[in-house]
């Protein structure tokens, strides 16, 4: 999936602002070396750098990482695959902020993951959890099938786990796991009733594979009203977001 790096600074910039509260959980030693896997434009990563660590940034986008170099000279950014990545030298700590959920193959993360780690090494995240944007999906799913496109409306894009699942595939790799939550956190979306079909287009255009461009339009339109009972709270529009926090050490 190509990302639109402008876009996602300009429009979803609650990415990374929910994520400075989990800066405060990876809990930064000045010189620590610290990997912020799935970097974005690299907001959060220059802010583990301002804390005093050595920060390094990966992401699978190329136009993430073009972005963040432009923006932040300072630190290293490179085109990595979250699943399948290598730096010869190891990290105190591995931070990533809504990422994970990205990545399928969750236990090749986890080994990329541990691998990559000191012992005693910290892997600290928040990723969207079991349940997370649920109402979207199944309006969004609901949309597609009444308008024909059944192979799209089993399209799969994130893999949102349990708690108990996640921690479980992290112990299995060999992590302690010293804390996880599972919650519920509503999201503010910008531009009112526009906000869904902006968000659907920036993080969810699998579902509008091989549609017209018109037919889309018309079905986004749909897909917000069949949300606006659930999302629209006096004018102000949020998304039904369940997060996933975790903190596990490698032993």
């Amino acid at each position: 999936m190509k990302w639109n790096a402008e876009l996602y600074d300009n429009k979803h910039a609650f990415v990374f602002e929910y994520g400075e509260s989990v800066l405060e959980m990876l809990d930064v030693k000045p010189g620590e070396h610290i990997l912020d896997l799935g970097c974005g434009t690299g907001h959060l990563t220059n802010e583990i750098q301002k804390l005093g660590a050595i920060a390094t940034g990966i992401d699978s986008s190329p136009e993430m990482v073009k972005k963040a170099r432009e923006t932040y000279n300072n630190v290293d950014f490179f085109v990595a695959d979250g699943a399948d990545f290598h730096f010869d030298e190891k990290f105190d700590a591995v931070f990533s902020n809504a990422t994970l959920h990205w990545i399928r193959n969750a236990d090749a993360v986890i080994k990329s993951v541990y691998d990559s780690l000191k012992p005693g090494g910290r892997f600290v995240a928040e990723m969207g959890g079991k349940g997370n944007v649920g109402k979207l999906i199944a309006a969004t799913k609901q949309v597609l099938i009444n308008h024909g496109y059944h192979k799209q409306s089993k399209t799969e894009v994130w893999y949102f786990p349990s708690l108990a699942e996640y921690t479980a595939r992290l112990e299995a790799q060999g992590f302690r796991v010293t804390f996880a939550a599972h919650f519920d956190r509503k999201t503010p979306l910008q531009d009112g009733d526009q906000g869904v079909a902006k968000w659907i287009t920036m993080f969810a255009p699998l579902y509008l594979v091989d549609i017209p461009e018109e037919e889309k339009k018309q079905m986004l339109t749909e897909v917000t009203e069949l949300l606006e009972p659930h999302y629209n709270e006096n004018g102000q529009w949020y998304a039904d977001y369940v997060r996933l926090r975790f903190t596990a050490v490698k032993e």
